[in-house]
């Protein structure tokens, strides 16, 4: 495969150097020396700007642009009129309220320079559930992902070996996100996994998906649901190839277990009415854990990958898969009501 710069240099500051590089390129005065480039740079601080005001139709003239402005990943100052302020992901997500608090400073600066209000960019060039970008539009950013990034590199075939090495390392992932779709279920890896829970997210909207870190090296999980059995949250979550039917009893969600009641003992309990309706319903699929955990959260039934994801020497027939967990979480919500 021929040497890319971004295969080398993978971390997030890579792609904010790039980012800022591409803004840069919008000012009309770099326009002398790569016209082809300072258009895709014109292209792409419209797009951004259009995410707050769609109405925006100015000829990008002045940009000025930069990294680490108050931990800021990427700003940029256009037209003397506006500020892009873009907070940068590849795999990781927000924390620690960063968010709100970039949105402050933009904000505060922007009525200093009586500029408009500030354009927030959330860029995400990894995968991230609904659920958890949801949140990031909540603190007032804009989401630019990577499938309009794709589109927007694609349009422009230019010559200039930084900009396709990114745009080429930039399809590569987006195209491992698709290969779930045909590729044997036992050869699935994190890639594959998210590709599939974004189909679900948009089939059978689900509650969310994330990587679960444990000592045993992890695992890629999806939430279905989240309903009550008296005041037990109760879920099917996927764990990979299982499919689990779960309690909580986790304070924080909140829980509070009475004082004659112990978390094995609702466990069981649940287990048993699961069990016991499935066996009522003919559903044979649905079994018992090999053994059962004493935590927070709970497994109190399982349906092996056969019986839910298919064979897994086999592609992914992935409507019948949707299908499946449908009458999965029908059962559930009957169950439990």
């Amino acid at each position: 495969m021929k040497p890319n710069i971004f295969d080398i240099s993978t971390k997030e500051l890579s792609q904010d150097a790039f980012i800022t590089w591409l803004l840069q390129w919008a000012d009309i005065a770099n326009e002398t020396y790569d016209k082809n480039l300072n258009k895709c740079g014109s292209e792409f601080v419209t797009t951004l700007i259009k995410k707050n005001h769609s109405y925006f139709n100015e000829q990008i003239k002045n940009v000025r642009a930069g990294r680490q402005w108050e931990n800021i990943d990427v700003w940029a100052e256009v037209n003397d009129k506006y500020l892009i302020i873009i907070e940068d992901k590849t795999y990781t997500k927000q924390h620690s309220g960063q968010l709100a608090k970039y949105k402050s400073i933009a904000e505060k600066w922007c009525e200093g320079q009586k500029y408009e209000k500030p354009i927030c960019v959330y860029l995400k060039t990894g995968n991230e559930s609904q659920q958890s970008l949801k949140k990031v539009i909540k603190e007032g950013f804009e989401i630019y992902n990577r499938q309009e990034f794709v589109t927007l590199l694609n349009n422009h075939d230019l010559k200039n070996d930084i900009y396709n090495d990114f745009k080429t390392r930039l399809n590569r992932i987006e195209q491992l996100n698709h290969k779930w779709e045909t590729k044997v279920i036992k050869d699935w890896n994190g890639n594959d996994w998210q590709g599939f829970f974004q189909f679900l997210e948009n089939k059978i909207n689900l509650i969310g998906w994330d990587f679960v870190n444990n000592q045993n090296g992890g695992f890629w999980n999806a939430v279905l649901n989240w309903h009550y059995w008296d005041i037990y949250p109760v879920y099917l979550q996927t764990e990979e190839y299982k499919l689990c039917f779960k309690i909580s009893t986790d304070p924080d969600e909140p829980v509070v277990m009475p004082e004659n009641v112990t978390r094995s003992g609702i466990r069981n309990k649940l287990s048993r009415l699961i069990l016991n309706s499935a066996k009522e319903k003919n559903i044979s699929t649905i079994r018992r854990p090999d053994r059962f955990g004493n935590g927070k959260y709970m497994t109190v039934a399982i349906v092996d990958a056969e019986n839910w994801l298919g064979d897994r020497e086999k592609i992914i027939n992935k409507e019948q898969v949707a299908e499946r967990l449908l009458s999965y979480k029908s059962f559930l919500l009957e169950t439990i009501k």
